[in-house]
Formats: structure tokens, sequence, C-alpha cells
């Protein structure tokens, strides 16, 4: 009833990296893929979805890759889901009661985290800096 795929899971990681890895010039995405142990076609099928909902820009070219559509800290887990995966718990809402408050306890907390906090929390587990050069 509440679904959430491997698919997104993998593309808020990825969103993450991104996000850590600076927003002022494209990445590679096998860059992406590597640094997360991805295989670059299903990385490029999520690519491709997230970038006609909006929430990624591709750029051509030897210095071309991807690159975050509007600043992380503005894109949200709950926009990254429901691009991939569509509305989140519907089954879930008509059923009603517990089912509805679950969705409804789902939908706010990806609505309230970001990508930036994605990109945070991990670079606060793994000890590893966000920096740019």
């Amino acid at each position: 009833m509440i679904s959430v795929t491997s698919k997104s899971r993998y593309a808020v990681v990825a969103l993450a990296e991104l996000a850590r890895s600076g927003n002022d010039r494209p990445v590679p995405i096998a860059a992406v893929a590597e640094r997360r142990g991805m295989p670059v076609q299903f990385l490029e099928q999520l690519f491709s979805t997230l970038r006609r909902s909006g929430l990624l820009e591709s750029y051509r070219g030897t210095k071309g890759g991807y690159a975050l559509a509007r600043p992380a800290d503005e894109i949200t887990v709950l926009e990254v889901v429901q691009a991939l995966d569509g509305k989140v718990g519907e089954e879930g809402k008509e059923a009603g009661g517990i089912w509805a408050e679950g969705v409804d306890a789902l939908r706010g907390v990806f609505s309230q985290t970001t990508i930036a906090d994605i990109a945070s929390r991990e670079s606060a587990g793994t000890g590893s800096g966000m920096y740019n050069i």
C-alpha cells in the first residue's frame, strides 16, 4: 500500500552525490555511478526521468554531465520519489484509518527532507566533509 521502490532510493543517493560534488559544474554520470556502486545504464534511466521532471539538468560535451536543476536544499525527497514512483501511498490514503495516517507520516518526512539534508547526513556519517576546490 505504501511503496517506495529501489529506484527512488538509488535516485536520492545519486542526487545527494551530485549535491556533495558541488553545483558549479556538471558531474559525469559514470563518476556518480562509480562512486555509488550503481550500474551506469540504470542510473541513466533514472536521470532521464528526473531530467524530464525538472529536477536535473544535463550538459553535453567533454565537460558534460548532470547537475541539480535547483539548489539541493530546494529539492525534497518527496519530489524525487514521486517523479519515479508516482504519488506516494494513494492506495493507503483510499483505505483510510491507520493506512492513511502512515501515508501522511511518510509524505510529511519526505516533504521536509531535502537532498541537501541527505548529503549532509552522509557527510556526517562517513566523517568526510564537503570540499569544493
